[in-house]
């Protein structure tokens, strides 16, 4: 588990950024747990950033750049809102750590070995059986996240389980930074591709 550990450490450089000692911890813990479960021994080994199995990859960057990228956008909004409205009760290790585990299941749900098990027979336990915001829960769960991030985790898809829920402040920040990177690198994709 120390060399998992390692490697969510160097995928991710802004779990610096929690102030809370123990919480930095569980944020590594929250990811070397899953990994472990699976075949993958570094977030960047996760397949190619998507939404869910079936939708269309995205050509950029890999797992680790879509939660960087996710948590930069949090702060930066919680920045802005806040240089122009003053202090807004933002809790901002809850928010970082929220934004950097919130697809903490996307190991579990993208694995080759999983994805095999659910396409050979979906009648057996469906496609996916569990996707990452639920399985992250679980996860959240056992490593001691606090209950704000494992609410992230499992809320923080916006039209997904997240629209069953009234998010917390974070989440809501969280939610919306992920929904705009899926859209905004789909534009920089498809503009790109334009002559």
């Amino acid at each position: 588990m120390e060399s998992l550990r390692a490697s969510v450490r160097r995928s991710l450089p802004e779990i610096d950024e929690i102030v809370d000692e123990t919480l930095r911890q569980k944020v590594v813990e929250v990811h070397a747990l899953a990994l472990s479960e699976t075949e993958f021994e570094r977030i960047e080994d996760i397949p190619e950033p998507e939404e869910g199995p079936g939708a269309t990859p995205l050509r950029f960057g890999d797992q680790a750049g879509h939660y960087r990228a996710v948590t930069r956008m949090a702060m930066g909004l919680a920045d802005a809102l806040e240089a122009v409205y003053g202090p807004l009760p933002i809790d901002r290790d809850i928010l970082i750590a929220s934004a950097l585990c919130h697809d903490a299941g996307k190991a579990f749900e993208f694995s080759a070995r999983n994805d095999a098990r659910w396409k050979a027979n979906p009648a057996v336990s469906g496609f996916p059986a569990i996707r990452h915001p639920v399985y992250g829960v679980h996860l959240g769960l056992v490593v001691g996240l606090p209950e704000a991030v494992v609410h992230c985790i499992g809320g923080h898809s916006l039209n997904g389980e997240g629209a069953l829920i009234q998010s917390s402040l974070e989440t809501t920040i969280v939610k919306y930074c992920d929904h705009s990177f899926w859209r905004i690198l789909e534009r920089a994709w498809e503009r790109s591709k334009t002559p």
